[in-house]
């Protein structure tokens, strides 16, 4: 493998640029949310009455603290406590599916309410952004399952 032309390690620096375009890209996708809640001021105004506040901050706590839990699996792993990164894990991957779960209700909340996909470009930019980020999660989700799994001896 060849040595980085950086100071920096080539993962470290492969991360880190993962990590700046997965921001653009949200960013540019709540820059969008943002100018259509102005041109669809109805269905911008319908969310927020709903009260989808609350939920946003249900979610806001359960993804922060899924990534101290994270932390904890990484710091763990680190010192060689392997049952203790595995529990770490184990929360980690279980925040994970309960975030992916209120984004689910939040979702068909919106979809009773005659919000979906094809309600101009709220809903496409809200429907978008909120997918890709689900996409996010679940990815992550199926990847700390992997290495769970690869992780417990065989016939465990």
């Amino acid at each position: 493998m060849e040595e980085s032309p950086y100071s920096i390690p080539s993962r470290k620096l492969t991360m880190w640029l993962f990590i700046i375009s997965d921001a653009v890209t949200f960013g540019a996708m709540l820059f969008c949310l943002r100018v259509s809640s102005g041109r669809d001021s109805g269905l911008a105004d319908s969310v927020q009455v709903r009260g989808a506040s609350i939920n946003v901050a249900i979610m806001t706590f359960v993804l922060i603290t899924s990534s101290l839990t994270m932390l904890g699996a990484v710091d763990a792993s680190k010192a060689g406590d392997k049952p203790k990164a595995l529990r770490f894990l184990a929360s980690t991957m279980m925040l994970g599916l309960i975030f992916a779960g209120l984004h689910i209700r939040e979702w068909f909340g919106l979809f009773d309410e005659g919000i979906k996909l094809s309600s101009g470009l709220f809903g496409q930019a809200f429907f978008s952004i909120t997918g890709l980020h689900l996409l996010h999660v679940i990815s992550g989700v199926v990847g700390a399952w992997g290495w769970w799994r690869a992780s417990i001896p065989a016939g465990a």
